[in-house]
């Protein structure tokens, strides 16, 4: 990832967020219009392709979540989505919202406080600086 279009979305990650808070990317493509602010940031295929490349080279500590179906779909939408589900024995569907996503959030954060305790995890070298401290 270029570094300034990585700082540029370090600071929009963190503007006016409680430090610790999980903000996955969808969350912040919903905050950018659901997308269509990206271009004023950075492009964002080139974001997730850089991501990807770095995460399969090691260039930072990523983790798999392992996630099941259900949270992982509530984790990658923005925080005001609906996930619908289908109970096929009850012939049914079930509308899943921002309380369930709240609490799959919750749970990622308590999984990943127990895991940086025990050791940081390392977000990579070279890094520029935030475009801002935190106040």
């Amino acid at each position: 990832m270029v570094q300034p279009d990585g700082a540029r979305i370090h600071d929009l990650l963190t503007r006016g967020r409680t430090p610790g808070e999980i903000i996955p990317l969808a969350t912040l493509t919903h905050e950018l219009g659901g997308g269509a602010g990206w271009p004023a940031v950075a492009d964002f295929e080139r974001v997730v392709s850089d991501l990807l490349t770095l995460v399969q080279t090691q260039g930072f500590d990523a983790l798999s979540l392992g996630l099941p179906d259900l949270a992982r779909a509530l984790f990658c939408t923005g925080p005001e989505s609906r996930v619908r589900t289908f109970d096929a024995a009850a012939g049914q569907f079930t509308v899943h919202g921002s309380a369930e996503r709240a609490r799959v959030l919750t749970k990622v954060g308590v999984f990943l406080t127990g895991l940086t305790a025990e050791q940081p995890l390392w977000p990579g070298d070279g890094l520029l600086p935030p475009l801002r401290q935190n106040a």
